[in-house]
């Protein structure tokens, strides 16, 4: 599948305001124990049936200038699956590996990540691909990732995006591409100028749609215990 051509003036979404100052370690954990009864499509449109396991690492880290962010990397244009595409470090999950070990590794080797600088804070839905990929999106916090040493083979850029900008579920495109002469639908949440789809985009919306549930339900329980304030004074 190929890139789709950038769309602009859909959706608005640009440059964000910094925030995110309360998304901690322990509210990301409660946001990722929400149940998938999310509404909205989720996995590849017309995705096969899942031959090969493989596992992602989305990495959130506080940024001196943006908040809390999300790692990402642009993979190097000579690249046979996905060349020049914004992706999370990840692969194919190896006999004997489980997808925490196989998203540390491929971390490791795509970007210099050591895994000991990394806590797993738990995992989204798995995402089913067009190609048959079966892949487990394992959210992880750092509070200091140390020096990253980037694989110039596979990743041509890191770069952190403000998790402000992603927390927004209204935030998310709903396109679509001719692939294989059938019309297939995906996300996409772009930044600046760099255009987030795809796999990518929908596991950023899943995350989402958690916090914003669990910003919804501490609002209404904020709401409810100042109401019972007010009644019993």
């Amino acid at each position: 599948m190929s890139d789709p051509e950038r769309q602009s003036g859909q959706g608005g979404i640009g440059d964000t305001e910094q925030g995110g100052a309360g998304w901690t370690p322990e509210a990301i954990r409660s946001a990722l124990r929400l149940p998938h009864t999310f509404p909205g499509p989720y996995g590849d449109d017309g995705a096969r049936a899942e031959r090969w396991l493989a596992a992602v690492l989305a990495v959130l880290t506080p940024h001196p200038e943006q908040g809390v962010s999300v790692l990402l990397t642009r993979r190097t244009p000579h690249l046979y699956h996905h060349p020049g595409q914004i992706s999370f470090p990840g692969g194919r999950v190896e006999r004997g590996e489980s997808p925490e070990q196989a998203a540390l590794r491929e971390a490791q080797e795509e970007v210099g990540l050591a895994p000991e600088r990394v806590t797993i804070l738990g995992a989204l839905p798995d995402y089913v691909t067009v190609t048959g990929y079966r892949v487990t999106p394992l959210i992880a916090w750092s509070d200091a990732l140390g020096p990253l040493a980037p694989d110039p083979f596979e990743v041509a850029e890191v770069f952190f995006t403000p998790l402000a900008h992603f927390a927004d579920p209204n935030r998310y495109l709903r396109l679509s591409l001719i692939y294989d002469g059938q019309p297939r639908y995906y996300w996409a949440a772009p930044w600046r100028h760099y255009f987030i789809w795809g796999a990518t985009a929908a596991m950023l919306r899943q995350l989402a749609l958690r916090l914003a549930a669990c910003r919804a339900g501490a609002s209404g329980s904020l709401s409810q215990d100042r109401a019972s304030g007010s009644s019993s004074g």
